[in-house]
């Protein structure tokens, strides 16, 4: 049930969870008084509402987070969330086996990777949590002025955050800011979309205005000094109460609002004028920072540095913060121990179901001077750009050739681990190639494998789970916060050259900008993309399909922009070509590897509708009470 979580207050969340707290022992009762009379002990109520944020990097067996059209899973497992949104299947969130992201259940007190993934339980859970604080703060008395804002500061984050995170997917909400009765069914009316971001909007307002910039530098964050990077501060606040507002105002939100399939150019001024904001502090601050591109990796993967939490990496002696919000980093076993099983072929090692990148999305990456592939399946040079279908790996953009595995690639370290074969220590990706014709439905069936945050030579020999394997995405890092703000700036001010008032960067310039990362060196925003609104528009969504690749950000932006339903972005397809140059030479330079008959064939087609931008409520939810209704078609 929707509101149970909400009902049950501190014991647990999910469809179980009444029973849970109906059996609870007699010493498991905290004393209000105690709990909410010091800074230290309402902190610790606090601390509960970090535990519940969700983990993005799936659960269970298999890792699966990418709902747009960036990869494809071997598409005949049910169990599968990919599979089931592949489908149209969108009240199979509820019960898939693998990546259950969606799931109503979940538990903040259980350090279970299963019960850290369900966004929607968690949610709830920690929107009841934080109701309960702020009712709470009359009794914080033994606490500094500084002390109290952080509590409330916290607080009102998470409130608004919860129902943020909520409403991207299901849409407005019936917005809680009570402690709702334990006995009593609610009776809160569902608000439309931008009725809901309102009240979000006012809740992240107050919290920027509350927290500081880094607990570090503040008395109330000595004690946790060198451990505060997680807190929650007046930049993280900022950054989201820009999201809510650039969310309010793009297409599908506006029209459930409106009924005007557009954006909606206020609620994009807002959000420009809040990014600036918040990249005027950083950029001021050095707080938060683009990574240099030597440690892109770092971002979200660290590799043998004995568990460090990544989106912070050391860089000739400098720190650089670019992860501003990450997920819980929780039980990492299971996600390095199927690096093997769940993005190589058997060829390689491992067993079981496997997920490829698509073709289709492997053409936003655009060539090294900036310009993106016109065509990828043209069968002559583009003089703009550059590409040539007879050379597809050479001066591309390099975050292809870090994020993305091609033909060509050495993919095994020992060569005596799979026979000395030369088909299976290097990517054999080519049509009618060893890893696309030896394992059946679990080859490399796209043409390409995943490397963003996965070793190249990644196999079990290589004992990858030993070596403290980290992978941790953000839900906010630095990059996606300037090409948001380029977004918002562009659409609220009509122009690539539109800005903030308040701040220097045009949209185009917090396009470069990214692409400008130290040691990056991707080629500017091409005149012709300056040249009107829908131009520059088509070129920054492409640049945030690249940089944000993999990271679970694609498919909320294909429904905010109305485009899920759309070809092309209802296909999945993958490459096929034959080899030319020698095998010798491809393997020594894959890079300048020529090839022939370069083409897309389509794999999947998704059969969308109007009723997939928003996931259905449980049935069990909207049948609490008549003013929370149903997402229109289901």
């Amino acid at each position: 049930m929707i509101l149970m979580p909400l009902i049950v207050a501190m014991i647990g969340v999910g469809m179980s969870s009444c029973k849970k707290y109906l059996d609870a022992a007699p010493a498991t009762s905290i004393d209000s008084d105690e709990a909410f009379q010091n800074f230290r002990n309402f902190q610790g109520f606090t601390e509960e509402l970090y535990n519940g944020v969700p983990i993005i990097s799936g659960s269970t067996a298999h890792n699966s987070w990418n709902f747009g059209e960036e990869e494809l899973w071997q598409t005949n497992d049910a169990r599968l969330l990919p599979y089931r949104i592949d489908q149209g299947d969108f009240f199979g969130i509820y019960n898939s086996v693998f990546g259950s992201w969606f799931n109503t259940g979940g538990n903040a007190n259980n350090n279970n990777r299963n019960d850290k993934a369900a966004l929607y339980g968690l949610a709830w859970y920690g929107i009841r949590k934080a109701n309960i604080g702020l009712a709470n703060l009359d009794k914080l008395v033994d606490a500094t002025p500084e002390e109290k804002q952080l509590i409330e500061g916290q607080l009102y984050f998470f409130r608004g955050w919860n129902h943020f995170m909520l409403m991207q997917y299901w849409g407005g909400l019936p917005y809680v800011d009570v402690v709702l009765p334990a006995d009593q069914a609610p009776r809160i009316p569902r608000l439309n979309y931008h009725e809901t971001a309102e009240k979000v909007a006012a809740d992240l307002r107050k919290a920027a205005d509350l927290l500081p910039l880094d607990w570090d530098l503040i008395p109330a964050g000595a004690a946790t000094r060198g451990n505060n990077d997680r807190r929650i501060n007046k930049i993280m606040a900022l950054g989201f109460l820009g999201k809510n507002f650039l969310w309010a105002g793009s297409p599908l939100m506006n029209e459930e609002s409106t009924g005007v399939n557009a954006y909606n150019v206020e609620y994009c001024k807002k959000a420009a004028d809040v990014f600036a904001e918040a990249l005027q502090i950083c950029e001021s601050t050095n707080r938060y920072r683009l990574v240099p591109f030597s440690n892109y990796t770092e971002i979200s993967l660290t590799y043998a540095k004995n568990g460090l939490i990544p989106g912070a990496p050391v860089v000739n002696g400098e720190r650089y913060v670019e992860a501003i919000f990450q997920e819980n980093a929780l039980d990492q076993f299971r996600f390095a121990g199927n690096q093997i099983n769940d993005y190589r072929p058997q060829t390689i090692k491992g067993t079981g179901l496997k997920v490829y990148p698509t073709a289709n999305y492997i053409s936003y990456y655009g060539m090294k001077n900036g310009r993106p592939i016109p065509n990828p399946s043209q069968p002559q040079l583009d003089p703009q750009s550059g590409w040539d279908p007879q050379y597809p790996w050479r001066d591309r953009d390099p975050r292809f050739y870090h994020d993305i595995m091609f033909d060509g690639e050495k993919a095994v370290n020992n060569a005596a681990n799979v026979g000395n074969n030369e088909f299976r220590q290097y990517a054999s990706l080519f049509t009618g190639g060893h890893m696309r014709t030896a394992d059946g439905v679990t080859a490399a069936f796209t043409g390409y494998m995943l490397s963003k945050y996965i070793n190249k030579l990644n196999n079990n020999w290589d004992g990858f789970t030993g070596n403290n394997n980290v992978v941790v995405f953000s839900f906010l890092r630095l990059a996606d916060m300037y090409l948001m703000y380029a977004e918002a700036a562009s659409e609220g001010y009509n122009s690539p050259q539109g800005k903030a008032p308040s701040y220097t960067k045009t949209a185009v310039d917090a396009v470069n900008f990214v692409r400008d990362r130290p040691g990056l060196g991707v080629g500017h925003v091409a005149p012709e993309y300056l040249a009107s609104q829908d131009k520059f528009r088509e070129e920054l969504r492409r640049e945030r399909a690249v940089e944000l690749a993999y990271e679970g950000h694609r498919f909320v932006d294909l429904r905010r922009w109305k485009l899920i339903d759309k070809s092309p972005y209802t296909l999945k397809t993958a490459i096929q070509f034959d080899r030319v140059t020698p095998n010798a030479q491809v393997y020594a330079d894959p890079k300048n590897a020529r090839v022939q008959n370069f083409r897309e064939t389509v794999l999947l087609e998704r059969k969308f509708t109007s009723r997939h931008y928003w996931f259905p409520f449980p049935t069990t939810d909207v049948n609490i009470y008549e003013g929370f209704t149903q997402n229109p078609g289901w």
